[in-house]
């Protein structure tokens, strides 16, 4: 979390980290914030975050250290390891369609009161593993899984607006919300979606159930976070920003 302080009448501000723009939204006059994330790939080193207003500038450094992941070996259908070529178009269309919805964030919160688990259950696969699938390296692990039983109901980690509420190809039937400020959580690999595309949710609303689709060794529920265009723990976005342990009834 970056807090920003200047006059009261400052009208501008702006702010970069780790090599990208952060939204800054004001919580009072001469008072700005804003939750910048470090991705996954950011190299171990000390970074400036740097706030830029009417009258001047101000910056911090902020040291990221390096941290080992673990490895996990998986067996899954090797369609969802190298692709057949009929599936390529499907893919690429999905890859652009998030990188549209990502593109069109919400510059202001849209959550409410703290970030809550969308499921009660406890998470078995950490952030940042190193996967392997059927004996070949794929891109590190981008969420956090938590290992709930199919069915298991879903809850919104907060209040925001529903982005995606679709059938991916690796993901599975797959929610995005933006819950504004840059801040996105993807729950994926769902057996039922409970929500649609551009309706608002509130906190721990039920947005679908968990389920085995998509790219998956049995059902969990895979839960993503981005901030500012970084991938970050959701289990340090909880620890920020959150509250209770389990999500509202």
């Amino acid at each position: 979390m970056v807090s920003i302080t200047g006059s009261p009448d400052t009208t501008r501000v702006a702010l970069q980290a780790f090599g990208r723009p952060v939204p800054v939204h004001q919580v009072a006059a001469g008072a700005w914030r804003a939750v910048a994330g470090i991705d996954l790939d950011n190299k171990p080193a000390e970074y400036e975050v740097k706030a830029t207003l009417d009258r001047g500038t101000a910056s911090k450094r902020v040291v990221v250290v390096s941290r080992a992941f673990p490895v996990r070996r998986l067996t899954v259908n090797p369609d969802f390891v190298n692709p057949p070529p009929e599936v390529a178009a499907r893919i690429a269309a999905e890859s652009r369609f998030i990188e549209q919805v990502y593109a069109a964030a919400a510059t202001e919160p849209l959550w409410q009161a703290a970030f809550v688990r969308p499921v009660p259950h406890q998470a078995n696969s950490r952030f940042g593993t190193r996967s392997v699938f059927n004996g070949e390296s794929r891109s590190p692990h981008g969420g956090t899984d938590f290992l709930s039983p199919a069915g298991t109901p879903v809850h919104a980690p907060n209040a925001g607006r529903v982005v995606a509420a679709r059938d991916l190809y690796f993901s599975g039937e797959t929610v995005m919300i933006d819950h504004g400020a840059g801040v996105f959580s993807q729950l994926a690999h769902l057996s039922r979606i409970d929500v649609r595309e551009g309706e608002t949710v509130q906190p721990g609303q039920v947005v679908g159930q968990v389920g085995a689709t998509g790219r998956v060794t049995g059902p969990h529920l895979h839960w993503a976070v981005r901030v500012s265009g970084a991938r970050v723990d959701a289990l340090s976005l909880l620890a920020l920003l959150g509250g209770a342990s389990t999500p509202a009834p």
